[in-house]
């Protein structure tokens, strides 16, 4: 086989050449938003950009939902290519794909149907909602690209190959910027332009990696005529996926609510918060890159067997993620104003969204900790674990916390310290799960 194999070679040298078009990846995918919120709230207003700030966690609930199917997906296809079993690696990648298609005919009818019932759920503004509104159902109209291209690059990671879908984001991304500008500050399209221009971009890389797909002579190319769902290599991967489809889409839901908090404190707010999470959506982009590559790591020295290999594996991916996201905390508390300004110069949206990250940086380095041990239980075949730790921590004791907080005081740090306390709460309970796993105590046989 010719694609990047995980089982063989230096540890730190295959993470590391693995991990950098992830994280490349993963910074052009970050953006697809980023430069929505910049371009309108430099060439719109702050009402749209409280827009696109309020239409994101609803646009992860459902994209999140399917990253989790593709994650069980690619953890089925990545056991079978460690453990060289050719046919059943054919037969996940195209179940997989009919899992797509089924699941863009699922996703686009609940998208456009529940848009102004959800934005109503969180209490969006009057002056925010006819925007957010107007952004969401253009980008639902177009969510099928979005969850081809995803499916798509997870078949591509899960055989070792992160530098097509780099390219392509690299591509689709550059096409982005430039229909943003051209749309909303050229032709005055408001955010319905920034919403079409992130469409057409999504549209352009699910082709490209489609056509990678179909025209490959690696064993995992798809025909039209082997398009069909395996019972069995299909039950595994949705028995994988809707845990990890569940945490991944009630997290987001979680947000909806969170968002609903933030909302009562008016469009300035709303606006700062939204700036505060593109650039909190950054330090995310190396821990997602090595979240994707220890899982895929995981997954195929697994499906060989080699178990000492993974418990390194870990180790060493827990301790390159640390190090990044130090260098990123550093250096957001030197430029983090700096670069909320860019979004905005009105002094009431710099004011909270400093007020925002800055509540979060000290907490940062504690994150590591939660993607890479969620990246080894669930490539290790276990993701109800990882489901459960964060759906409790993220979800349920989230909102008790600013359920109860906010009826004790106003003020917005005690409501935005409710992310980090419960990053640590779930670092504590990820790590006590990764001792107590089956194979940590299991040897590789010689």
């Amino acid at each position: 086989m010719k694609n990047f194999d995980l089982t063989e070679g230096n540890i730190v040298k295959k993470i590391v050449l693995f991990s950098i078009p992830l994280l490349a990846g993963n910074l052009f995918q970050q953006l697809y938003n980023t430069v929505d919120s910049y371009v309108v709230g430099n060439y719109v207003d702050r009402f749209a950009l409280a827009a696109v700030g309020a239409s994101t966690p609803i646009i992860n609930i459902l994209i999140g939902t399917f990253m989790g199917i593709s994650t069980g997906a690619g953890v089925i296809i990545a056991q079978y290519y460690g453990g060289r079993n050719i046919e059943n690696m054919r037969r996940a990648v195209h179940s997989s794909m009919v899992i797509t298609l089924a699941m863009a005919v699922v996703l686009t009818f609940i998208g456009v149907t529940l848009t102004n019932p959800l934005l109503r759920m969180i209490g969006v503004p009057e002056d925010v909602f006819p925007s957010s509104s107007s952004y969401l159902s253009i980008y639902f109209g177009g969510i099928t690209f979005t969850l081809i291209y995803n499916m798509g690059a997870g078949i591509l990671r899960a055989v070792g190959d992160s530098k097509k879908p780099l390219y392509f984001l690299m591509m689709s991304s550059v096409l982005n910027i430039g229909l943003d500008f051209l749309f909303v500050k050229g032709f005055g399209w408001g955010v319905e332009g920034a919403a079409g221009a992130t469409l057409i971009s999504q549209a352009v890389s699910a082709l490209m990696v489609c056509f990678v797909l179909f025209r490959t002579r690696e064993p995992y190319h798809i025909r039209l005529k082997e398009l069909k769902f395996d019972p069995v290599i299909g039950r595994n991967m949705i028995a994988l996926g809707i845990p990890a489809g569940l945490q991944q889409g009630i997290i987001p839901l979680s947000n909806v609510i969170v968002q609903s908090y933030i909302n009562r404190f008016g469009s300035s707010v709303m606006a700062g918060y939204s700036v505060a999470l593109r650039i909190d959506g950054f330090v995310l982009l190396p821990l997602q890159a090595f979240n994707l590559a220890i899982t895929t790591f995981t997954g195929q020295n697994m499906g060989a067997g080699k178990f000492d290999r993974m418990k390194k594996g870990a180790y060493i991916t827990w301790l390159m993620a640390t190090g990044t996201i130090g260098i990123f905390v550093l250096f957001m508390y030197r430029y983090g104003i700096p670069f909320i300004r860019m979004f905005s110069k009105e002094e009431e949206v710099v004011a909270a969204g400093w007020l925002t990250l800055s509540t979060f940086l000290p907490f940062y380095l504690i994150m590591p900790v939660n993607q890479v041990v969620n990246g080894v239980l669930r490539g290790s075949g276990n993701a109800k674990t990882p489901m459960y730790i964060m759906v409790f921590n993220f979800v349920v004791l989230r909102q008790l916390y600013l359920f109860v907080i906010t009826k004790m005081t106003d003020s917005l740090r005690f409501v935005f310290f409710g992310w980090p306390l419960t990053w640590i709460t779930c670092a504590v309970m990820s790590l006590i799960c990764f001792y107590r796993s089956d194979w940590i105590k299991r040897k590789t046989q010689p």
